[in-house]
């Protein structure tokens, strides 16, 4: 089954930040974080189950792929897959609809 892939807003503004935070330091480690993240989102229109459902969740639509100390957080829902958001893998989780 292919997949429709829509990032939310709050998963673009995610991206940016995540970037330009990086580049500060390292631009070359920001570029890298960058292409991860984009290289797990093109792969979801194939194989959007391929992550793991997340831990501090208990719904079975919600999963999440990790691109270095990132998690990748996304939401299937019929045949669209939604990216929710881009966190530090070391920050709290809070998701709204």
């Amino acid at each position: 089954m292919a997949y429709r892939v829509v990032w939310s807003p709050k998963a673009v503004e995610d991206v940016e930040a995540i970037a330009v935070y990086i580049a500060r330091d390292s631009p070359s480690d920001a570029a890298a974080v960058i292409e991860k993240v984009i290289s797990i989102t093109n792969g979801l229109a194939q194989n959007a189950k391929r992550g793991r459902l997340i831990p501090e969740i208990e719904e079975s639509t919600i999963i999440e792929q990790f691109a270095y100390s990132y998690r990748l957080i996304y939401r299937i829902k019929d045949e669209t897959v939604t990216i929710a958001a881009i966190i530090h893998g070391k920050r709290l989780l809070y998701l709204t609809d």
